[in-house]
């Protein structure tokens, strides 16, 4: 119940950072939900392809679908009405990433997998579908920039699996590694922390 718990509020947030992005592009309605829906599915879609887990997740599931439309229907009504906050879409996005990144460490791990594919998984299921955002959007990802994005998630997970390895009692682990990702990737946009650029030597004139 905690990791379908933990799915359903995923996909709500994706779903509202989707849908931000979407009518700042001013997309019809359709193509808000579109691209809410997307971004709330994407990444656990991709997850449950290649771990072969048949049905997909929300073709058996209509509660998901259910949830990624009304959160993005509801944030269309929010945002005709008053502006959306300026760090709405920041926070939403954040709050996905963890939900989904720990919601996807999960899975992976009661599949019985290692802990670096179970990380690499997780944070393929939390990054994935605002990837798909971005580009839909047209935007560059955020995983492509210098923002503590995957990074984030890498580190949430490792807290989650650390936690587990001590014997730490659920739903400990996975709250904390969700408050690692939120916390990490809040605090890089705080006070600016980036990933270092690599440039190549500029040649002499």
């Amino acid at each position: 119940m905690l990791l379908y718990a933990f799915d359903l509020m995923g996909v709500a947030v994706f779903a509202v950072s989707g849908a931000l992005a979407a009518s700042r592009r001013a997309l019809d309605l359709f193509g808000i939900v579109v691209v809410a829906a997307i971004t709330a599915i994407g990444g656990g879609t991709l997850r449950d392809l290649l771990l072969d887990r048949h049905p997909i997740f929300w073709m058996v599931d209509p509660n998901y679908l259910a949830v990624t439309c009304a959160a993005a229907l509801l944030t269309v009504v929010y945002v005709r009405h008053r502006p959306a906050p300026r760090r709405a879409l920041v926070v939403a996005d954040t709050l996905g990433l963890a939900l989904f990144a720990i919601s996807g460490a999960r899975v992976a791990e009661s599949a019985g997998l290692g802990p670096v594919i179970v990380i690499l998984l997780g944070t393929m299921t939390g990054v994935a579908g605002g990837i798909l955002r971005d580009v839909l959007s047209a935007q560059v990802p955020l995983i492509l920039q210098r923002d503590i994005y995957a990074t984030a998630a890498v580190a949430g997970i490792s807290v989650y699996l650390l936690l587990q390895w001590l014997g730490v009692p659920r739903p400990v682990p996975s709250a904390a590694g969700m408050v690692s990702v939120v916390a990490l990737r809040l605090l890089a946009i705080h006070r600016g922390i980036h990933l270092p650029v690599v440039r190549p030597p500029q040649e002499p004139s």
